[in-house]
């Protein structure tokens, strides 16, 4: 099997953010999707450009149009946000994003009427019908195929900060799961979902799909669910780790923070300098570390066994950055991750205010419909 991989612009960007529509008043799930999507739709018929179908009928998904800039793309972003609140006012219906929905029952949930999304749940039955999940997706342009996976393989050893950053996801059907990002260790339930094999040569890639289109596991590329995956027909590296983050201060943070590091590594192969690595036992590792611990972390740094507090690496890590971030004209954006240290992640915040609440988790979902409509968190906990 060959798989050509399409003509992109180096470090553009693009950014899909998955949002909860959920009632103004009880904090529930709302599955209202299709009627958003019917009112937003274009006169002459089709798909919307920034707004898009998603598994749930209670979930809409904004996309960015490939962009230059993170903050283009969240200018895109916010474009689509004021569209869909045109509809879901007047509907009581607020937006929310977190990695999960605090108390909303998984088996309340109504799946979007198509072909692909019925073949998912009948394939994967209980573990599929559970994917009341939200997540960021973040496409960065790299202008050679060769490229793609050494970058990909160098952006696992940053895995454990990136979803330490958006970790949102603590609570799952009413409970206190113990977990910074439950929605991390959910989602790899599925097939071909979790963490990337670490192929060397664009050959076995070609070979591994080769082998599950044989085998009937998938049909298209896109059914291979890693979380980080090369994007064929975009020309991108999908950078797929992240919780659904709550604000667009966050989502613009983080973006930029994934943009500066494909970047860096982009120059670094110009240079001809080896890109770093972890081996499997160690990714895995630090995806189970920053999903349990999330801002308390200890990753694993590299192939030598190093550990350090993800805080504390994050911290030379952007200063690293800070040339890229200027050619990227990402810099506000990226020193905004200095906030999330200094202020908490998502996942802090909601356990402080279901704390502050008695545990009431529909206190939890205000905070975070507040956190959306402010484009920034409300609240310091650290």
């Amino acid at each position: 099997m060959t798989i050509p991989f399409a003509q992109s612009e180096r470090s553009t960007i693009g950014i899909e953010w998955e949002l909860a529509l959920v009632d103004a008043d009880s904090g529930d799930l709302r599955q209202v999707a299709q009627t958003v999507l019917d009112a937003v739709a274009p006169a002459g018929g089709g798909e919307h450009q920034h707004i898009r179908q998603e598994l749930l009928l209670n979930t809409v998904e904004i996309v960015s149009g490939v962009c230059h800039t993170v903050r283009e793309a969240g200018a895109d972003l916010d474009r689509a946000i004021d569209e869909i609140r045109a509809v879901t006012d007047p509907l009581r219906v607020e937006l929310m994003c977190a990695g999960t929905h605090p108390f909303a029952a998984w088996d309340h949930q109504k799946v979007t009427d198509k072909q692909r999304y019925a073949t998912l749940i009948d394939r994967t039955q209980w573990w599929g019908r559970q994917m009341l999940i939200y997540g960021v997706h973040v496409h960065v342009g790299i202008e050679d195929r060769d490229k793609v996976l050494p970058i990909s393989r160098a952006m696992l050893t940053y895995y454990g900060h990136l979803q330490a950053l958006s970790a949102s996801s603590p609570f799952w059907g009413g409970k206190e799961t113990g977990y910074a990002s439950n929605r991390a260790l959910m989602f790899q339930q599925l097939p071909t979902a979790g963490l990337p094999f670490q192929f060397e040569k664009w050959s076995q890639l070609e070979g591994y799909v080769d082998d599950m289109m044989h085998t009937g596991v998938i049909d298209v590329f896109d059914e291979i669910r890693w979380d980080l995956r090369p994007s064929p027909k975009f020309g991108t590296l999908e950078v797929r780790v992240c919780d659904g983050i709550p604000s667009m201060a966050e989502l613009l943070s983080i973006s930029a923070l994934t943009h500066c590091l494909v970047e860096h590594f982009s120059s670094e192969l110009d240079a001809g300098r080896e890109l770093p690595t972890v081996p499997p036992w160690f990714a895995q590792e630090n995806k189970w570390r920053s999903a349990r611990y999330g801002m308390d972390a200890i990753l694993i740094l590299d192939k030598y066994a190093e550990e350090e507090l993800v805080t504390t690496h994050l911290h030379r890590v952007l200063d690293m950055l800070e040339p890229v971030a200027e050619r990227l004209k990402c810099t506000d954006e990226l020193a905004g991750i200095h906030d999330i240290i200094s202020g908490g992640a998502s996942y802090q915040r909601q356990r402080k205010v279901a704390a502050m609440h008695g545990g009431e988790l529909d206190a939890v979902v205000g905070s975070l419909v507040q956190e959306m409509r402010a484009g920034h968190p409300l609240l310091n906990v650290v």
